[in-house]
């Protein structure tokens, strides 16, 4: 033998060709932009979400407040007569002692009045006349306290924040409903032959969010609505 062969195994690596170095870039990319959308559509629920969960916990909070004051009205435990109050001036009796602790009620307002402090009349502790009103031109219920200022109770003022909009005009909801014994609903603003008879009131919150929902441009919408009933209203003089 003349010598020996040496055999050289050369191992020939392959490249990616152009073509599938541009399908590969084209897929990346497509995943990244799903991606991206998920994430950004995510972002926007979220902040939906968060807008919505602060009108619900602002409006419920508010409806909770009113329920228990409302039926509250006409507590006196003393039976004094005489003692309820002019719903515009506190510091005169009012001419209208028949409507006992229910001084103002139509659709859109309502004054209760209760001696909490039984010290046999009414105003002369805190608290004792409370008014809500739904102011439709803000879009906001407003609450004042022994016939004081009116304050944002729900929904505050165009231009200041506020995390809802009290939306009962434009859906044609009337905020407070009144019903006798029987269950009979009885026409707001309600009669002064009616007043003693109110037996039940139906309190409904329609609100908005005040911010538009990123996800799909438009205000979340939300209904609330429960039913008083003030007993002290049949019993009081």
């Amino acid at each position: 033998m003349i010598g020996n062969v040496m055999k050289t195994n050369v191992k020939i690596v392959k490249g990616f060709t152009l073509t599938e170095i541009l399908f590969a870039l084209f897929v990346g990319l497509l995943l990244l932009s799903a991606t991206y959308v998920a994430m950004i559509s995510g972002q926007r629920s979220s902040v939906a979400l968060e807008s919505k969960v602060a009108a619900l916990q602002d409006a419920r909070a508010v409806l909770e407040v009113m329920t228990l004051e409302i039926a509250m009205a006409s507590y006196n435990p003393t039976f004094g007569s005489g003692i309820w109050r002019d719903p515009g001036n506190c510091g005169n009796a009012s001419a209208n002692q028949a409507y006992k602790g229910i001084q103002v009620a139509t659709a859109n307002s309502i004054t209760v009045e209760m001696d909490i402090g039984m010290s046999g009349g009414v105003g002369d502790n805190a608290n004792e006349v409370i008014a809500y009103v739904y102011d439709t031109a803000n879009q906001q219920v407003t609450r004042a306290v022994d016939c004081g200022a009116a304050i944002s109770y729900l929904g505050d003022i165009p231009g200041n924040f506020r995390s809802v909009r009290v939306i009962n005009n434009t859906l044609g909801i009337p905020m407070f409903r009144y019903f006798d014994g029987l269950g009979n609903p009885i026409a707001a603003p309600v009669p002064a032959a009616s007043m003693p008879n109110i037996r039940r009131i139906e309190i409904t919150l329609a609100v908005e969010t005040e911010d538009v929902a990123p996800d799909t441009n438009q205000r979340r919408s939300m209904i609330y609505s429960t039913s008083v009933v003030p007993r002290n209203h049949a019993i009081s003089q």
